[in-house]
């Protein structure tokens, strides 16, 4: 256990951003498992904004890395071109 006053508020911080990373992180995969799942072009099409805009926003606060980010954008692109 933690023996100073500092270590213990850092591991009660350390838990309140780790669970916030982690339901933004699960909101992103989600979000991008939904786009894939999108068989309609012109629904892709709309939701991509947002989830590209959602992916940036995790990158910029470091949830994710900024190529992971970039990765999935143009995956995502790829596959909303693809479609019909």
């Amino acid at each position: 256990m933690a023996n100073h006053k500092s270590s213990l508020k850092r591991i009660r911080q350390e838990e309140k951003r780790r669970l916030h990373n982690r339901y933004y992180a699960k909101t992103m995969r989600n979000a991008v498992r939904k786009l894939r799942a999108t068989t309609d072009k012109a629904a892709a099409v709309a939701m991509y904004p947002g989830v590209a805009k959602l992916l940036d926003k995790l990158a910029k606060t470091n949830v994710i890395h900024k190529n992971k980010a970039s990765n999935l954008k143009s995956k995502l692109s790829i596959h909303i071109n693809k479609l019909a």
